[in-house]
């Protein structure tokens, strides 16, 4: 009687034994997860230029820094990318990049026309013209032969707006202020238009793409030129 007692208890111990370790491990596990999110949080925004004005109050919700970072850059955006896409449609000897062109002066010509507005109605103050990186990046385009303009144009243009889709989407989800969110949503669609018919051209060289570590976004600017390589 002892022994089967004993022999009860043993088991009612290990039972309780492999339960408690089968439970600790996945809690473990689960918690070097979640250190890990709380160190590198998930879709955080990539940071925004402080122009130190902090969050403003306007009739059309709270203006962040974030917020009027972005409104600036899609308008940097269009005082460089107006002037390439013109220029495709002088230079480009392909059906293809001449239309890529068109699309980049009709996209950004209503954007530009849509951003002025919001700078107007939030009281920003927005650039008159492109930095000295993107008028640089445009002499660079000026500047190359006939031979590689196409490739140069498509690719550095592909590489731009790829990596505006991550920025474009966190300011729509995150921002509280209605004119950004609506400027946000306009310049998406415009963006995923121009991807496609850079991509149509046939020029892109996707190999490159993922080499965007020094490759800013769409609206910061485009990857300098000396590290896009046309493939001849």
């Amino acid at each position: 009687m002892a022994t089967r007692y004993t022999i009860g208890s043993g088991l009612v111990i290990t039972a309780l034994a492999v339960t408690l370790i089968a439970l600790l491990i996945p809690v473990s596990k689960f918690g070097d997860r979640a250190s890990a999110a709380n160190a590198a949080p998930a879709g955080k925004l990539p940071a925004a230029d402080d122009d130190g004005g902090g969050v403003m109050s306007t009739a059309y919700g709270p203006l962040t820094a974030a917020d009027r970072d972005f409104v600036r850059k899609v308008r940097l955006a269009g005082l460089w990318e107006l002037p390439a896409g013109r220029q495709a449609q002088q230079r480009g000897t392909r059906a293809s990049v001449r239309t890529a062109g068109e699309h980049l002066v009709e996209g950004h010509t209503e954007l530009d026309r849509q951003v002025l507005q919001v700078g107007q109605a939030l009281g920003m103050d927005l650039p008159n013209q492109p930095s000295a990186q993107q008028q640089d990046w445009l002499a660079q385009l000026s500047r190359a032969p006939a031979n590689e303009y196409e490739r140069l144009f498509i690719q550095l243009l592909r590489r731009a707006h790829g990596k505006v889709f991550a920025l474009l989407a966190q300011i729509r989800a995150q921002t509280r202020n209605s004119m950004v969110r609506a400027l946000a949503t306009s310049a998406n669609a415009t963006v995923l238009d121009h991807i496609s018919v850079l991509e149509e051209s046939g020029l892109v060289d996707f190999d490159t793409l993922s080499d965007a570590s020094a490759a800013p976004s769409h609206h910061q600017g485009a990857p300098a030129p000396s590290d896009v390589r046309p493939t001849k």
